[in-house]
C-alpha cells in the first residue's frame, strides 16, 4: 500500500474531483506550508550538526550543477516540442530545474520509514538547486529576448533569496546545526515529532489544489501535459546518475532522484512572476502541480526507489 501521508493527498484529489465543500482556509494552509519547511530545514540542520566539513563542497557543487543544467536541457524542448513561447518555455524550464519541497517531504517519509541511510546534507540539496535553476532560465530568456543577462538581477536576487522558502529552510538548517538534537530539544522536538502529521495535512491541500488545476482538464494543451508526465521519470535519470556517481546512500540517493523528477510551485513562480511577466504561471502550475507533484507523489518515489533496489541487487 502507499504511504499513509499520500493516501491524505488522495483523499484531497477525491474530494476536489467530487466537488465536496471540504476546504482548508488560506491561512491554514500557509500555517502549514511554513511548518513543513522550517520542520524540514530543522531536521536537516540537527543532521548535520557536528558533521559539516569540506568534503561535502564536491558533492553540494554537483547538485547544484544538475539544477542549472536541466534548464539548459529543457528550455530547446518546450520551444521546439512543446511549441510554447521563449516567456512560458523559460518559466517552466525554471520550474522543472527547481525543486518541491512537497516531492522532497515525502521522499524522506518514504526514506525514513523503511528505514534507508539519509546523509545529513540532503536538505542542503533543495536550496543548491533552486537559485542555479531560476537564475539559468532567467538568463537564457533574457539572451532569447536580447535584453542583458544581468539587466534587473538586482530585485530577481532579492526575490529569489528571500522568499519565505528558502528563509525557512536554511534558517531552520542553520539554527538546527547550531544547537543539534539535543540542546535544542525543548523546540525542536514539537517540531519533528509532528513532521509526518503537517506532511499529511499539507499533502491533503496538495490534492484539493491539484482537482483545483485540472478542473476543467485543458486537452488542448496535450503537448504540455505529455511534458508535464513524461519529463519527471526522464529527469530521475539525471539525478540517479548524478547521486551514483557521488556514492551517495539509499536514502540520499532516492531523495536526489525525486528532486530531479520534481517541478516547483513555491518558489519558482515568486521569481517568474518578477523576472518574466510575460509568462503564463498558470500554464506551470498546471503542469508542476497537475500533473507533476500526483506522479511523483502516488507512483514516482515508489518507482525510484524500486530502481535503485534493482541497481543495487
Amino acid at each position: 500500500m502507499p504511504d499513509i501521508v499520500v493516501m491524505f493527498f488522495l483523499l484531497g484529489l477525491l474530494a476536489g474531483v467530487v466537488k465536496s465543500d471540504l476546504t482548508i482556509p488560506k491561512a491554514a494552509y500557509d500555517t502549514l506550508s511554513l511548518l513543513l519547511m522550517l520542520t524540514i530545514g530543522l531536521k536537516g540542520g540537527m543532521a548535520l550538526y557536528g558533521n559539516l566539513g569540506w568534503s561535502l563542497l564536491p558533492e553540494l557543487v554537483a547538485v547544484a550543477a544538475l539544477g542549472a543544467l536541466i534548464p539548459l536541457a529543457l528550455m530547446p524542448i518546450l520551444r521546439r516540442l512543446v511549441r510554447l513561447s521563449p516567456a512560458d518555455s523559460a518559466s517552466i524550464a525554471a520550474h522543472y530545474g527547481s525543486v518541491s519541497a512537497g516531492t522532497f517531504a515525502v521522499a524522506l517519509a518514504f526514506a525514513e520509514g523503511r528505514n534507508l541511510p539519509i546523509g545529513a546534507e540532503v536538505t542542503l540539496y533543495l536550496v543548491m538547486m533552486e537559485l542555479p535553476a531560476i537564475m539559468v532560465a532567467i538568463a537564457l530568456y533574457r539572451r532569447h529576448a536580447g535584453k542583458a543577462a544581468g539587466e534587473a538581477m538586482q530585485g530577481i536576487w532579492h526575490e529569489t533569496l528571500t522568499n519565505r522558502g528558502v528563509i525557512l529552510l536554511a534558517g531552520g538548517a542553520v539554527i538546527g546545526a547550531m544547537y543539534g538534537p539535543q540542546e535544542g530539544a525543548n523546540v525542536t522536538e514539537l517540531f519533528t515529532s509532528a513532521f509526518h502529521a503537517v506532511l499529511a495535512l499539507f499533502l491533503l491541500q496538495m490534492g484539493l489544489t491539484a482537482a483545483e488545476t485540472l478542473r476543467p482538464i485543458p486537452w488542448f494543451h496535450w503537448r504540455l501535459l505529455t511534458f508535464a508526465l513524461v519529463a519527471p521519470p526522464l529527469l530521475s535519470l539525471a539525478g540517479l546518475a548524478v547521486g551514483l556517481a557521488l556514492g551517495l546512500p539509499a536514502g540520499s540517493l532516492l531523495i536526489l532522484t525525486a528532486l530531479a523528477a520534481s517541478a516547483s510551485y513555491i518558489a519558482a513562480p515568486a521569481a517568474m512572476r518578477t523576472a518574466i511577466p510575460e509568462a503564463n504561471i498558470g500554464l506551470a502550475m498546471l503542469a508542476a502541480l497537475g500533473f507533476t507533484f500526483p506522479l511523483n507523489v502516488i507512483v514516482g518515489i515508489p518507482l525510484y526507489h524500486q530502481l535503485i533496489q534493482w541497481l543495487a541487487g
